[in-house]
């Protein structure tokens, strides 16, 4: 063991898959990269990058999964085998795009997938067993990274703004990286030139997960492709006031974080019931709860970041950035530079999947991998797991 682990570490160039899966339940995405050196003279490449989408059967279950009234530990342990498989193959589709093989590859790094996040009692639970990953590749798998931060009284969330730092730090602007994802969430990563200035970072509230919720009961789809259905309904800004006054998590000064726990399918339901009682179009509902989100990130910025930080552009990846409703609704109330992830790098929707390999690769050389600025925990961690194949 100890001489595999020696090879990995001592490698100059590694191949690694780094594994997702988010809030928003709708697959597992699968990044193979090559990463050369750690720490700050990290360099990444994205060579392939593919998602395998959950069947409307296995959604179902998640959902389940993160409400404590319908989940069982039955149900728990079974998902977490079955996901275990599915991430291993997602790691193998990507993998054979290439044109690599799976003894190719020094290691995969697997976020899993968050069934609740409990942060009030340092506890946290993401499924999808690494021992089944390692196995169906024959890869060294690391994961379950949380815990490692939760157990120095940290959040445990948001992990991405220490790979934030490491690959988007610019040498005279202050940046602002936005993922809307299920759940939106942020890091400012200051200049370079402003050298004792700390990351900031922090979950902000719902990103799609109420979008995309809204959207499958109204309609059957799975999503507002490209924001469609929001810009060709009217904002009620009557309800959309309400939502945010009623939503105490924005009060809540970071370090915080949050997730399906907090924005539940039974908040949803109350939310379709409000736009029902005034008589709203589905459009119309669905383009007021794009707007909540939106309101919460615009209000957001201006409550904890704008009074401490002059930020010259804000950089969007995740799937908002594809909601043409979402950009513009951020483009029309700030004041600085709003760009896709993209237009800057590499394609946004494998940011997170890439950020866990660099993750991963740090867990490996044996170095921390949190930023306490951003989840609160009371010094620098190595945070992660192994399982090894046999």
């Amino acid at each position: 063991m100890l001489k595999k682990l020696t090879a990995i570490v001592e490698s100059n160039r590694k191949l690694a898959v780094g594994l997702m899966s988010g809030t928003s339940l709708d697959g597992v995405d699968a990044a193979l990269v090559e990463i050369k050196g750690f720490g700050p003279g990290t360099e990444v490449k994205l060579l392939a990058f593919d998602t395998t989408p959950y069947s409307v059967e296995e959604r179902e279950q998640l959902i389940e999964l993160c409400d404590p009234k319908k989940s069982t530990v039955e149900k728990i342990c079974k998902m977490n085998v079955v996901l275990g498989d599915l991430f291993g193959e997602a790691a193998l589709n990507v993998i054979k795009k290439t044109g690599y093989l799976p003894k190719d590859i020094q290691f995969i790094s697997s976020h899993g997938q968050t069934i609740y996040h409990w942060p009030e009692e340092r506890s946290t639970l993401q499924i999808g067993e690494l021992a089944n990953i390692a196995a169906k590749t024959g890869i060294l798998t690391v994961g379950d990274f949380r815990p490692n931060d939760m157990a120095y009284d940290g959040q445990g969330a948001p992990l991405v703004p220490f790979v934030d730092r490491l690959l988007f730090s610019h040498e005279t602007k202050n940046r602002i990286l936005l993922n809307i994802g299920g759940i939106s969430n942020l890091s400012v990563v200051p200049a370079i030139s402003e050298i004792n200035r700390e990351v900031s970072a922090f979950d902000i509230g719902p990103g799609n997960v109420l979008i995309d919720g809204a959207v499958r009961r109204l309609t059957g789809k799975t999503f507002d492709e490209n924001g469609d259905l929001a810009k060709k309904g009217t904002i009620h800004d009557k309800l959309l006031e309400s939502l945010i006054e009623e939503d105490q998590f924005l009060q809540i000064k970071p370090p915080k974080s949050t997730g399906r726990e907090l924005y539940t399918e039974d908040r949803l339901g109350q939310i379709l019931m409000k736009a029902k009682t005034l008589n709203l179009s589905m459009e119309d509902t669905i383009a007021t709860i794009t707007a909540y989100t939106v309101e919460m990130i615009v209000q957001s910025l201006s409550l904890y970041i704008h009074k401490e930080h002059t930020i010259d552009q804000l950089i969007v990846s995740g799937g908002g950035a594809y909601n043409e409703a979402i950009m513009d609704g951020l483009r029309n109330s700030l004041p600085y530079k709003v760009s896709k992830m993209d237009d800057i790098s590499f394609n946004g929707d494998a940011k997170e999947a890439i950020a866990f390999t660099i993750l991963g690769n740090q867990f490996l050389h044996g170095e921390t991998n949190n930023l306490p600025s951003a989840t609160g925990a009371s010094q620098s961690v190595i945070m992660g797991k192994l399982a090894l194949p046999s």
